[in-house]
């Protein structure tokens, strides 16, 4: 990166006048009447700038629960009746065409399929269906658009996911939430625009590492990186003061760390330098906010009722969707949770039901806090893994128990909220669940209309690097306008 050339591009108008035809008094009097005017940041003081949006968008801001480990949609939401004749047949090679395989499996004498042993049944009016491993959102299915025909490149976990958060398997590109802060900038200044929150599986399966690239800014400008909130002790690293250091002197340190850098700064020009006083002025106010957001003690007994008593424990994946909701209502744009533990490779029938068990009801529970709060509407909602599993078996296979493997040619993810049409199933795939026989939709496309909602022409929230204009959806990717109102 080339500091001067990064100044020239990230320099606004307004900063450039600001700083050379303004002095003391003038930036003084403008942070007075309108924060933010002299610094040339948003609206909102301190908070990252955007450049956006492009048009009016139906969301102001998504909740993207992600399932690390990639959940079977052939036992939770792709109901294949079917299968049940064929129990432990050879999938057809004319079903598998050949497709590339893992390790895991590649060394097997046959691919015997492994119907679901689990139940189905259509639910709401718009009659979708869900397994019985998922009643609570079987009970919101109205208030879901089910897109079962979501596919991708990547066949391994990690090439994976980094593809679904970053639009590319190589890591070091920016992740979604770091490219929505850069484009729509904060709603809070006493928040981060991009919150990070983590739980762990109650199969306590072996898990896929999180790497902290994955919400990363990549070659975007440092003040856009997600910021991870711990389940224990402070919610933020070095949240609370040392011993012997109060806010009075906290205030003192950070303005002279802000004298020297303003001094660098006017010496390099170099604009990681001021991303690194706004990380710090950032901190400071997190100090006085974050206590009081993550004290779920304060909500009534009918919240913990509503999304579980797991609720009631930091971080859990009950506890990080009622944050999330919170989080929400303080304006912060792009809130990601992660639940690891969906990687089941063996003993999947025991193993997805403790992780349904640790989702089910507060996944539900998180749509229907936001309608009845009226946050809903303007909030996007997604729930989805990096890939989905095979109709055959990995391993041994008898009628009650089998494992999947990794499957990226089909999978199901839902959304709700943001301008999504509600109650609707997009998409088919063939009888095993395998190949999609209509309507797909790739990540770029699933990324492209989450920008969307947001008011976002994915085409043009771009980033010079290396040559080249870079963004989320890469070189492709098309709005799937049939799920938008």
């Amino acid at each position: 990166m080339d500091p001067l050339w990064e100044s020239r591009v990230l320099e606004t108008r307004r900063q450039f006048f600001s700083r050379a035809a303004t002095g003391i008094g003038a930036a003084a009097l403008a942070s007075l009447i309108h924060p933010g005017l002299a610094s040339g940041l948003s609206e909102v003081q301190g908070a990252p700038r955007g450049i956006g949006p492009h048009f009016a968008p139906t969301a102001k801001r998504v909740i993207y629960l992600f399932q690390s480990g990639a959940p079977s949609q052939l036992d939770l939401f792709d109901h294949k009746p079917t299968m049940r004749d064929r129990f432990n047949t050879d999938l057809p090679e004319s079903i598998r065409m050949g497709q590339r395989l893992t390790t895991m499996t590649s060394g097997q004498d046959r691919f015997p399929v492994a119907p679901t042993i689990f139940k189905f049944a259509k639910h709401g009016q718009s009659r979708a269906w869900v397994s019985e491993l998922m009643p609570h959102t079987a009970s919101i299915a109205d208030e879901l658009c089910f897109i079962k025909t979501v596919h991708t490149e990547a066949i391994n976990h990690d090439p994976g996911i980094t593809f679904m958060q970053t639009g590319s398997q190589i890591p070091g590109r920016p992740s979604m939430g770091a490219w929505l802060s850069y484009g729509l900038g904060s709603e809070n200044a006493d928040l981060p625009a991009f919150i990070v929150l983590i739980s762990q599986g109650s199969s306590k399966r072996p898990d896929q590492a999180l790497f902290s690239r994955l919400w990363s800014t990549g070659f975007l400008p440092s003040e856009h990186q997600g910021v991870q909130f711990r389940g224990e002790g402070d919610p933020v690293l070095y949240l609370s003061n040392p011993a012997g250091v109060n806010r009075t002197s906290r205030r003192r340190m950070l303005d002279a760390i802000a004298a020297l850098n303003a001094q660098q700064f006017r010496r390099a020009g170099d604009p990681e330098i001021n991303a690194r006083v706004a990380a710090g002025e950032l901190a400071f106010r997190m100090q006085a906010s974050v206590p009081e957001l993550t004290d779920l003690s304060t909500e009534p007994e009918s919240t913990f009722d509503l999304y579980g008593q797991d609720a009631r424990t930091p971080g859990t994946y009950a506890a990080n969707c009622l944050l999330a909701r919170r989080l929400a209502e303080k304006g912060v744009r792009f809130i990601q949770l992660y639940h690891r533990g969906w990687d089941q490779h063996g003993d999947l029938p025991s193993d997805i039901r403790l992780q349904c068990g640790d989702t089910d009801q507060a996944s539900a529970a998180l749509v229907l806090d936001l309608k009845r709060r009226g946050l809903l509407d303007d909030t996007l909602i997604v729930w989805g893994g990096e890939f989905g599993r095979t109709i055959y078996s990995q391993g041994t296979l008898t009628e009650t128990d089998y494992g999947r493997d990794h499957h990226p040619r089909c999978f199901t993810v839902w959304m709700a909220g943001g301008g999504i049409k509600r109650g609707m199933s997009y998409g088919t795939t063939d009888d095993f669940s395998y190949n999609i026989v209509d309507k797909p939709v790739h990540v770029h496309d699933m990324n492209a209309t989450i920008l969307h909602c947001l008011g976002i022409d994915h085409t043009r929230l771009t980033y010079p690097f290396q040559g080249r204009d870079f963004r989320l959806t890469d070189v492709s990717g098309t709005v799937v306008n049939d799920i938008l109102l």
